[in-house]
């Protein structure tokens, strides 16, 4: 397709964007170890420079093995309880063979063998996401689990089923809905919950009913108010960064082993199918709503603002089931999400669960989520409930009350404590977010960035002051003898601090890259969060191998493209604008779709694009006429300007080569930009093991 056209259809868009990395599945050697009292061995690691746990770590370890609560074992019973059958089959592909779910690739997790590479705390979370099948919730009420990053909910109704959310992708959603009819008898689907805007709970939706059965009424798709806006646009606009930085968060790079990727909190991780999209077709708009679905009374719970930017939780008096969504699940989420997002509000996620608490939690005898597995007896949910409401208000209360003395954005993680109480409270336990990024996302939420000395408010590029450090230190040979030093000492973090002025003024030093990864690896196998793990290993891996180059998958899909406004997608034009490449271009652009009765006028000036809904220029240089449903074909690449123009689906007045002219000032993203100094390479040869796992951008986080 001529460039001008491809240009245009968002080539780098987050939510649909997904990185393909795959190794081969071999055993290499590693010289240098540090494995002292290490159970693995280090020829078993996927890369050659990698190394076991030091003894500084192990000491780390044991010490995490003997002070958590591992005695307590009622998540491990209500993890099994309610088993009724797992599938024959631990992968499932695509219609063209591909495998797009395997969890048994995690299945050394299941040996009960300690691996002191990971965290015991995320040991065990990373084991009881071990559940594979179907599950009774209570009489009328299943879950599927282990067949995507989350669980499809399946509630009987009078004549059918109603699903509450559907996995991400269509052939885990059909698979987990085929499996649940083949063990409990096939009901048709009557009607499906989206209880929040993140793709892993709606991307399946077309898996499980047809479009047409929507658009007949004979499916309801529920959803809270606003849903369809923040399901499409939430990740666009910095969506080329989100997704780069998400090669951190969810260690896309990192192959499936006790010295990589274990887990992702909410479960192993996220399919890499097909994602889907069909519009709700009630949205919930009150506080709290009540509605009879499919002949089961459901109250709906409206929860902005928490998790998601819409979420809701749903109650069913009938059985006394509570829903909680994701507000509440087993482990603390992300107050900030290290990929990147607006900071999350934890006062209002533990004043709505406070509020679940109170209007349903004093008589539900089960509670059940998105994620992980169901806690009974009225007891045991108010537990749960009070334990999540008060570790996102303590951390809230407390980082301001540290902030009011003075405490900054770039010291509170170094003094926040969880309390001793919330600390012994397997959920409470930050397995997703961390203490550490959260603390800081508070302050950050209230008073900026800033730390309030006046150097940091224009602080220096790393680049630029990296070579003063390092002239002044005596240069690499004395960094690089008190770093060893250092990390011989088990001071990780001391020693990364000399390391990192360094890689940043010789990107080129092997040597100082070699070692900084290994103060990240060490620093990761310490961690509890699978966010900031695998954001160090993730590190460790690109300064030892570099960033992966090629060609990158992208799939744009039907369903997100039509979903987008029109004038997220010109948002987003104005974000890839070259502002020097437009130094003194001006015009007037109008764009009209007759058949959903918009129009836009977008404008270049003073080297920036604006676009305007409900308007048009008298004096535009420039109007396209076009139905948005031919402009969807242009945005997915399926036809071009060009083509619509031969075709008289679109016309043009006035000069058509503003639109050549705006093509060329848009620049292309590189989903592979560099993060680290000196790891980006234009050639690449895979790690040996397992490989890591396809992820969009869009998932869980």
């Amino acid at each position: 397709m001529n460039r001008v056209y491809k240009t245009l259809l968002i080539p780098f868009l987050a939510v649909i964007l997904f990185s393909q990395i795959s190794c081969n599945n071999q055993s290499t050697e590693t010289t240098d170890a540090e494995t002292s009292g290490s159970d693995l061995a280090v020829s078993d690691h996927f890369d050659p420079k990698g190394k076991g746990p030091s003894k500084h770590t192990l000491a780390i370890w044991e010490n995490w093995k003997k002070t958590l609560p591992f005695e307590d074992k009622r998540d491990f019973e209500e993890a099994q309880k309610g088993f009724i059958a797992a599938p024959d089959f631990r992968q499932i592909k695509n219609a063209e063979g591909r495998v797009i779910w395997d969890i048994g690739r995690y299945d050394f997790l299941l040996n009960e063998q300690d691996h002191q590479t990971i965290h015991p705390s995320l040991q065990r979370i990373a084991t009881l996401n071990m559940g594979y099948g179907l599950y009774k919730v209570s009489d009328g009420i299943y879950q599927v689990r282990g067949f995507d990053l989350s669980n499809m909910t399946l509630v009987e109704g009078k004549t059918g089923w109603i699903l509450i959310d559907v996995l991400t992708t269509k052939e885990t959603s059909a698979a987990a809905l085929k499996f649940a009819n083949e063990q409990l008898g096939e009901r048709p689907v009557r009607a499906v919950i989206y209880s929040h805007t993140h793709a892993d709970h709606f991307g399946g939706i077309r898996g499980v009913v047809n479009e047409e059965d929507v658009i007949a009424g004979k499916v309801k798709i529920i959803a809270p108010e606003g849903f369809m806006n923040f399901a499409v646009s939430e990740n666009v606009i910095a969506g080329n960064a989100m997704n780069r930085r998400l090669f951190y968060q969810y260690g896309v790079l990192l192959p499936v082993s006790p010295y990589g990727h274990v887990d992702q909190a909410l479960a192993k991780n996220v399919s890499s199918g097909t994602l889907g999209l069909i519009a709700p077709t009630i949205s919930i708009s009150k506080p709290v709503e009540e509605l009879v679905v499919d002949g089961l009374r459901m109250i709906f719970h409206n929860t902005p603002n928490t998790e998601a930017p819409v979420e809701m939780n749903t109650y069913i008096p009938e059985k006394k089931a509570l829903w909680m969504a994701e507000n509440v699940t087993a482990t603390i989420h992300n107050i900030y999400t290290l990929r990147g997002a607006l900071v999350r509000d934890a006062l209002t996620w533990s004043k709505k669960i406070s509020e679940s608490l109170y209007m349903f939690g004093e008589e539900a005898d089960v509670m059940f989520a998105s994620h992980h597995w169901p806690r009974w007896g009225n007891e045991r949910v108010q537990e749960v409930l009070r334990t999540q409401r008060d570790a996102y208000g303590h951390i809230h209360n407390t980082v301001l009350n540290l902030a009011n003395q003075g405490v900054t954005v770039n010291e509170v993680h170094n003094v926040y404590e969880v309390p001793a109480s919330l600390q012994k409270q397997w959920s409470a336990r930050s397995y997703h977010g961390s203490v550490e990024h959260n603390s800081r996302a508070i302050i950050n939420r209230y008073l900026g960035y800033w730390d309030a000395n006046p150097l940091t408010l224009i602080p220096m590029a790393e680049r630029e002051s990296a070579p003063l450090f390092v002239e002044m230190m005596g240069g690499a040979g004395p960094i690089i003898e008190k770093g060893k030093e250092l990390f011989e000492e088990g001071k990780y973090k001391h020693a990364g601090e000399l390391l990192n002025k360094l890689v940043f003024a010789e990107p080129q030093n092997q040597e100082a890259k070699d070692l900084l990864a290994d103060c990240y690896e060490q620093i990761g196998y310490q961690q509890e969060s699978t966010s900031v793990r695998n954001s160090f290993l993730a590190g460790a891996y690109e300064l030892r191998n570099g960033i992966p180059g090629g060609e990158m998958p992208k799939s744009v899909t039907p369903d997100i493209i039509r979903a987008m406004s029109t004038e997220t997608w010109l948002d987003f034009l104005g974000v890839k604008l070259n502002s020097k490449k437009a130094e003194g271009i001006n015009f007037k652009m109008n764009i009209i779709t007759p058949d959903n009765n918009e129009k836009f006028l977008v404008e270049l000036s003073n080297s920036t694009l604006s676009n305007l809904k409900g308007f048009t220029a008298k004096n535009a240089d420039l109007t396209l006429t076009l139905n948005r449903s031919d402009l969807n074909m242009a945005m997915m690449g399926v036809k071009s300007f060009e083509d619509l123009l031969k075709e008289g689906k679109a016309k043009v007045e006035g000069n058509p080569q503003i639109l050549a002219q705006l093509v060329g000032m848009l620049d292309e993203f590189d989903p592979r930009f560099e993060i680290l100094p000196g790891t980006k390479k234009e050639k690449y040869q895979s790690p040996t093991a397992d490989g890591g796992f396809d992820a969009p951008a869009f998932i869980e986080d």
